[in-house]
């Protein structure tokens, strides 16, 4: 894919009969994540904490996204009707442990092909605009994660006007984690 202005990104909710779709991008989310997070694959292989034997078994798990509608929202990121990433946002109950937002964006991912394009800031702002109210995200503190730092920092500050905070947490696997929590009620774009 090029920079070409033709190219057309479709952020939509994911439908249960695309979860796939998702599913099968997952594991490059975790590959990536593995650099950032010093983690190795389970001993079958698989990047993930849980002792998964397949990627099959892996997505068994992950299915949770389309069973809490109203709840959980998977959303599917294409470009050219070709699948990118996706984005996913939590509500209660499924926030982290004392988190006060009302919309968490538990995990976003743009594949590698698609980097650098404005694909993840035109997604993570659509997404935003869908739901109005505080906002969290979360992301490794280290040096190691410093692009996703500074993607966060940048769309957070043209989105919010720079009036969202970042304060670095210790998350309960006593992990530090860069907490950045925004209200979006007065952006109505």
């Amino acid at each position: 894919m090029n920079n070409d202005t033709n190219d057309h990104i479709q952020i939509t909710l994911c439908r249960e009969e695309e979860a796939h779709m998702i599913c099968n991008m997952y594991p490059y989310y975790l590959y990536d994540l593995s650099e950032i997070w010093e983690r190795q694959p389970n001993s079958q292989g698989i990047f993930d904490e849980e002792e998964y034997a397949t990627l099959h078994q892996q997505s068994d798990v992950f299915l949770i996204w389309w069973r809490h509608p109203g709840v959980l929202y998977p959303w599917i990121i294409r470009v050219n009707g070709v699948p990118a990433g996706f984005a996913l946002i939590a509500t209660a109950p499924y926030l982290p442990a004392g988190s006060h937002a009302q919309y968490y964006l538990n995990e976003f991912f743009v594949m590698r092909p698609f980097r650098g394009q404005g694909v993840a800031q035109q997604a993570a702002i659509h997404v935003f605009d869908q739901y109005q109210g505080d906002w969290e995200l979360q992301t490794n503190a280290s040096s190691r994660n410093h692009h996703t730092q500074s993607f966060w920092n940048k769309i957070l500050s043209q989105y919010t006007e720079n009036q969202y905070s970042k304060h670095e947490i210790i998350d309960e696997d006593q992990q530090q984690l860069l907490s950045y929590c925004f209200n979006n009620q007065q952006n109505n774009k």
